[in-house]
């Protein structure tokens, strides 16, 4: 079994649109459950973050608060997973989430289909 961050596109191509912005968080969330299905444990930055981020007091996507929560809640959880999976989409984000993944030496998929069955 392993904890997998789902990272793709959040914000971006969005210019901070929130009806787009929803489209690109359901997009990773899309394939949070079949990898719950594979016997794994799904995850999602956003899901930690953004409930941070509105405690901490933040008013509009971009802002100093969001910013100093945003990525860093990422990079924190991927100390504590095994595996990162990139969706397709331009974000750069992402991009620096599986370059830490690599780092960390976790294992970098690029399609719900590679990631095997749990045992």
């Amino acid at each position: 079994m392993m904890m997998i961050l789902i990272a793709g596109p959040y914000r971006s191509g969005t210019n901070n649109d929130p009806d787009l912005i929803k489209k690109n968080m359901d997009k990773m969330e899309s394939v949070a459950l079949p990898i719950f299905r594979k016997g794994h444990v799904p995850m999602i930055g956003e899901w930690v973050a953004n409930p941070l981020i509105e405690l901490g007091g933040s008013k509009a996507i971009g802002d100093e608060i969001f910013t100093e929560i945003q990525y860093p809640t990422a990079h924190r959880l991927l100390t504590k997973c095994d595996a990162i999976l990139r969706i397709e989409g331009a974000s750069n984000g992402a991009d620096q989430d599986v370059k830490i993944a690599k780092q960390l030496g976790l294992k970098v998929y690029y399609d719900l289909n590679e990631i095997p069955q749990a045992e």
